[in-house]
């Protein structure tokens, strides 16, 4: 019973990382559309927490044309994570 709960704490502290991630990817998306102050330190927090998604999916070819298709790679992951989190936790419960 305590483990059980244990787990389903620890499952919705990731859902709840994941939902915070995935909205920094959204406005970091948008932020680039705009060209905002590169001093800015809520952009540079922006940035600089979601540069390692970034880079990791730049790796591969993202852009066609002018668009980056790199945020949207990166939400479609998050949300598989998600989803396959969800599955564990129903799963074990």
């Amino acid at each position: 019973m305590i483990m059980d709960s244990f787990i389903y704490a620890i499952f919705q502290i990731l859902h709840i990382v994941i939902n915070i991630y995935t909205w920094i990817i959204i406005i970091t998306a948008l932020l680039s559309w705009v060209n905002p102050d590169p001093y800015n330190p809520i952009v540079q927090i922006l940035y600089k927490l979601s540069y390692p998604a970034y880079a990791l999916v730049r790796k591969i070819p993202t852009r066609i044309g002018n668009i980056d298709l790199a945020p949207l790679i990166i939400l479609l992951a998050l949300q598989f994570f998600s989803f396959f989190l969800d599955g564990i936790l129903r799963s074990l419960l």
